[in-house]
């Protein structure tokens, strides 16, 4: 079997773009991956495309060949679009070496620690604003059986707050504990925002909150200071979201950054390097928790290496999604009990229409972080993607 060539899809998703890969093979069998990178969506595609040269006429089961000479051989090495790019081939590999001898991904990495993964939730708070409708929100999720509830409540702050939106920050935070009522876990997202000594004031109250962590609180170029922090408070801290592989992560194990961390499999160059992060992540004693914002192919993916990780702790998922995802792709996931069951169909268990994508053609969306409009993530109509 050898590669034949690569295709790349992108998807309107209202707040952002799905960027789809596919890689054909001469025997009729081919791959999906995802390469979403929000913002960068159209640049990524290129990248994905400026990969095929060195694909054509592979055996695609050589996965670690193709990851190895692709990092190699792109000499500027590492980022977010190289490693984006590489991780769309990389999930679309895996799927395919599933597909050609009839199994799951989880068995291609040693099989199942669990059949089902636990999960938390995002975007479930879509489009409160104000802190009593952020608890709104949250009391109606109180015997969801998800085990916690994540959001930024810090609107359109950048490095520093003043004394007015602190408090309204802190307040939101107090109302949502209150509406869960201890039912469920909060973890409070900071987005990379804020300056160290704002970061602290912040950690520091919310230690009286008992949060379960502080995700990304200062921008991610500063793995010192992240360290520094952490020895300093005594709330835990998650992140690793925007570190793009394998060797990026060594200096954040090296320092002591953070108690959880955050690959993304679309960003750290797929399945392959996913797996090794976590590995790493193992031997440090730190629980992995995958960064989960995407479509539905990342989501996949995602499931089947928590499937297979022994140190995975919890899954982000998204509450809901735009209602055309349904359209796009057969996705069939099911949650129990806060829990999503892990798929046993070959490969990576989903398949794209592709003449269903092209009705939603790419959409210019900006960066939402720090335009006011954070929680807007959502359209008015969105619907479950998974079965309950």
């Amino acid at each position: 079997m050898k590669i034949t060539g690569i295709e790349t899809f992108i998807c309107d998703a209202y707040r952002t773009n799905w960027v789809f890969v596919k890689v054909m093979t001469d025997e009729g069998l081919h791959g999906w991956g995802e390469a979403t990178l929000e913002t960068r969506e159209l640049t990524v595609a290129q990248a994905v495309q400026e990969l095929e040269p060195g694909l054509i006429g592979m055996d695609p089961m050589d996965i670690e060949k193709f990851w190895f000479h692709a990092y190699r051989d792109s000499y500027w090495r590492g980022g977010p679009v190289l490693m984006t790019a590489m991780a769309g081939v990389d999930m679309a590999l895996w799927d395919i070496a599933g597909k050609a001898l009839g199994v799951p991904v989880h068995r291609l990495l040693g099989g199942k620690v669990r059949d089902s993964v636990p999960c938390y939730l995002n975007g479930w708070f879509t489009p409160a604003k104000t802190a009593e409708e952020f608890a709104q929100k949250a009391s109606v999720l109180v015997d969801s059986g998800f085990q916690g509830l994540k959001w930024d409540p810090f609107g359109d702050a950048w490095l520093t707050m003043n004394r007015k939106h602190f408090d309204m920050a802190m307040d939101c935070v107090s109302q949502v504990k209150a509406a869960v009522d201890g039912k469920l876990d909060l973890m409070i997202e900071g987005h990379g925002r804020f300056d160290v000594p704002t970061a602290f004031r912040i950690a520091r109250q919310l230690e009286k909150h008992e949060v379960l962590w502080f995700e990304e609180p200062i921008p991610p170029d500063n793995l010192e200071g992240l360290a520094q922090l952490r020895s300093r408070i005594g709330v835990s801290l998650a992140a690793g979201e925007r570190l793009y592989n394998r060797y990026d992560y060594r200096n954040f194990f090296r320092l002591g950054c953070a108690d959880y961390i955050q690959p993304d499999v679309c960003h750290v160059g797929g399945i392959s390097e996913l797996r090794k992060i976590a590995n790493m992540a193992e031997v440090h004693h730190i629980p992995f928790c995958p960064h989960n914002p995407n479509g539905p192919v990342a989501h996949a993916a995602t499931l089947q290496v928590a499937a297979a990780t022994p140190n995975f702790f919890l899954l982000e998922t998204m509450l809901n999604d735009v209602p055309h995802r349904a359209d796009i792709c057969d996705e069939e996931l099911i949650v129990q009990n806060g829990r999503t069951k892990v798929p046993d169909k070959p490969g990576l268990g989903i398949e794209l229409d592709e003449a269903a994508i092209k009705k939603y053609p790419y959409k210019p969306h900006p960066l939402r972080h720090f335009g006011g409009d954070l929680t807007d993530i959502r359209p008015k109509q969105t619907r479950h993607y998974f079965k309950t």
